[in-house]
């Protein structure tokens, strides 16, 4: 299998390029590599390299910078995708694109399946949403696997900035009532192989799927398993207590979801998978990021 991997220094692409090698010839291009700027440019690009799978890791995901750049955010994150599913349409490649769970407004407790109706809260999730729609409007065989609170071992993530506060305040401050799953990028991009694998040998399997780890916790709650762990390893931690606060106790450009959870059920039965908890993934990257 030739597959064309884009946006491989981001936190997924970057397991994503160690996941997918099992598979075939991996042709993994950054920023400079295909500018999602200028869309229309992927499509001779593709053309040209004539890939059984395109990959999609490529996005743009500065939430609040999004409410000011909408133009720019649109183009990346909507008519980018739309433009290379169009291309895996015409050379009947398949395309494994990542969606997010704010597409959906919020609201409620219960995890969200497959079908559930769409309503962002923000630039950044309507460009999202417009992606996906056009994807499936043109028709290509696809895998859009959409998830939440994505962090990775490469580059920075939540777990290392609490921590690394806790080393600088006495107290910290997280908000409470936003719920969801931490999601490891190599769980993802291991689930991506396994179900791009899957799919190409029985093509009945494209379409939408929630892909997140198993269970739930706030950010307060994340942040408080993230101190405890590096106080029960001995790190030196300045931070006494982490102080829960309401999301409205922060004024950002965008709103976010405060129910971010997913219902992986029609993942785990279609591609006979178990999702381990997301405790599990964030005590390894610790255990790597401070050995």
């Amino acid at each position: 299998m030739r597959i064309l991997l884009f946006g491989k220094d981001g936190q997924v692409g970057w397991e994503l390029q160690r996941s997918l090698a099992v598979l075939g010839d991996v042709t993994a291009l950054d920023a400079a590599g295909a500018d999602f700027a200028a869309p229309r440019s992927l499509d001779a690009l593709v053309r040209n390299l004539r890939p059984d799978a395109i990959v999609n890791a490529a996005a743009y995901t500065a939430v609040d910078r999004a409410e000011s750049e909408p133009e720019l955010a649109h183009a990346i994150n909507a008519e980018a995708p739309g433009v290379l599913a169009e291309a895996a349409a015409a050379q009947g490649a398949w395309l494994v694109h990542y969606g997010t769970d704010y597409v959906f407004d919020g609201s409620g407790c219960e995890p969200r399946d497959e079908t559930a109706s769409a309503a962002p809260l923000s630039v950044y999730g309507r460009t999202k949403l417009d992606g996906e729609e056009r994807i499936r409007a043109s028709g290509c065989r696809h895998l859009l696997l959409r998830t939440s609170w994505v962090y990775g071992a490469h580059g920075g993530n939540f777990a290392r900035t609490m921590l690394r506060l806790a080393q600088e305040r006495e107290r910290l401050t997280v908000v409470a009532d936003q719920f969801g799953a931490p999601t490891g990028a190599d769980l993802l991009a291991d689930v991506t192989a396994h179900v791009l694998r899957a799919a190409a040998r029985g093509p009945e399997l494209a379409g939408t799927y929630h892909v997140a780890a198993a269970g739930e916790t706030s950010w307060h709650g994340y942040a408080t398993f993230v101190v405890e762990w590096a106080r029960a390893r001995g790190l030196p931690l300045k931070a006494q207590a982490v102080d829960p606060v309401p999301a409205s106790a922060w004024t950002t450009p965008a709103r976010r979801p405060l129910n971010s959870r997913l219902d992986t059920r029609k993942l785990c039965s279609t591609f006979d998978l178990v999702l381990p908890p997301w405790q599990q993934g964030v005590r390894r990257m610790l255990a790597e990021s401070f050995p």
